[in-house]
């Protein structure tokens, strides 16, 4: 079986997590012989990333909808203005893409045509888990993808996602028809369902279940913990950060928080006696637009001397699997991206989290933690160090609690499978391309 995974984006270590955790869940339900299509934003620095020796199953190929259109120009409104023009004619271009005629020839490679071909004659089509679709971000080239995938006869299944609230008219008109379109739609908290409620046409194929990365559990590791209490302490303990552009009150909000995660390097080093690394799911790759290391540098280069020295940056790339073995040595973790949280929990590590979305909010009260959870909104370093004090106080019990959660959210992330399964049969008989009449009305509609 062929499984197309789309809006991906493995540069990021947390949505390669996802990726895999997928990759493990349609695993056990339709077993070793499936292969994965997987279309992502940079594929050939994903493919560094990720060589093919060791994921022989994982095909990188280009994001239609980063390839074929046009988007918005800064500072050029002629451009801008012809943008719409031109995007019109590669959907029209789609409908007549392998024929060989002049629109398939000017809009598509032959790289484009293999892509497409691969596409449309996949047995399903996954939407990638994550925080993609909220409107912090444009979300124009997400839905040209999912206009693509329907005009390739595709119906995209949604992984757990956490999204909306949609507010923006042009949003909640693209979108309708796909989550109309959408056989499944897994969401990550009841927050995120409640977002899509009235663009939904039925309720029912909207479920609540955890994020997929805890599928990669290590379920054997954290019963052990579970049972024998406390490990060893290894005087360590790992701090993930990153940059913000949504803060409240802008660069003061930023500095705020940066200033709040120093007093919290300090108080680890002074107070604790831990030695501290800063490691993050998005770091160590030039062509990334993020690198959490580089803010880390600046949290770092304002320690006093003595503080610093006990401190290291570590600001290389880690699949995830090499992240979840550096964070397995870690008395715990003070995480601020949210994989960095789930991969620490993953394999047995605790976590104090501190929120910049909804999505953290929502995970930290799943795994019993709410009450030391730190908001980049409003964190201070007083409160910053309040919080760490209160949990490390208490690891035990936070360590406890966490744990049951995660052999309850690991049950909850594989039933996505018992979900899918219904589906199966279903979507490899619509996986035919729709004829040239349904493309031109389907195109007519749009316009």
């Amino acid at each position: 079986m062929r499984v197309v995974v789309e809006n991906t984006v493995c540069l990021n270590t947390g949505d390669a997590a996802i990726l895999l955790a997928i990759r493990h869940i349609l695993k056990t339900l339709l077993g070793e012989g499936v292969e994965f299509l997987v279309f992502d934003s940079q594929p050939e620095v994903a493919a560094r990333l990720y060589p093919k020796e060791h994921y022989p199953d994982i095909e990188l190929r280009k994001l239609p909808s980063e390839s074929f259109f046009k988007y918005k120009y800064d500072d050029n409104t002629l451009k801008n203005a012809l943008k719409q023009v031109y995007n019109q004619a590669v959907f029209q271009a789609l409908s007549h893409v392998g024929t060989g005629n002049y629109l398939d020839r000017q809009f598509f490679s032959d790289d484009d045509r293999k892509s497409l071909a691969l596409y449309r004659d996949a047995d399903l089509v996954i939407t990638t888990g994550g925080t993609y679709l909220v409107e912090n971000y444009s979300l124009e080239r997400r839905i040209n993808e999912f206009k693509v995938g329907e005009m390739l006869g595709k119906k995209p299944i949604f992984f757990t996602q956490s999204l909306g609230p949609f507010e923006k008219s042009y949003n909640r008109r693209k979108l309708q028809p796909v989550f109309a379109q959408s056989p499944l739609i897994l969401l990550r908290d009841e927050r995120s369902r409640e977002h899509i409620l009235d663009l939904v046409d039925d309720p029912g194929k909207c479920h609540v279940i955890a994020d997929a990365v805890f599928a990669l559990a290590d379920l054997e590791r954290v019963k052990a913990l579970l049972i024998v209490g406390r490990p060893a302490p290894s005087g360590r303990v790992g701090i993930s950060v990153r940059h913000w552009h949504y803060v409240k009150n802008g660069a003061g909000g930023m500095g705020r928080y940066i200033d709040s995660i120093r007093e919290i390097a300090t108080r680890l080093v002074r107070d604790h006696g831990k030695e501290v690394t800063f490691v993050s799911t998005c770091q160590g790759v030039p062509e990334y637009a993020h690198d959490d290391s580089k803010t880390a540098e600046l949290i770092v280069s304002g320690l006093a001397p003595e503080i610093a020295s006990q401190v290291t940056v570590d600001a290389s790339f880690h699949t995830p699997e090499q992240l979840m073995a550096v964070v397995k040595d870690f008395d715990f973790v003070v995480a601020t991206r949210m994989h960095m949280m789930i991969m620490s929990l993953c394999v047995g590590t605790p976590v104090l989290p501190i929120a910049y979305e909804f999505k953290t909010r929502e995970l930290a009260k799943r795994i019993g933690v709410a009450d030391v959870l730190l908001d980049i909104d409003t964190v201070a370093p007083d409160e910053a160090s309040a919080s760490l004090d209160r949990f490390a106080a208490n690891l035990d019990h936070y360590r406890a609690v966490s744990l049951k959660a995660v052999i309850e959210e690991h049950a909850s992330a594989m039933s996505a499978a018992d979900l899918i399964r219904p589906l199966i049969e279903g979507s490899t008989a619509n996986s035919t391309q729709p004829s040239p009449e349904d493309v031109e009305q389907d195109l007519a509609r749009r316009a």
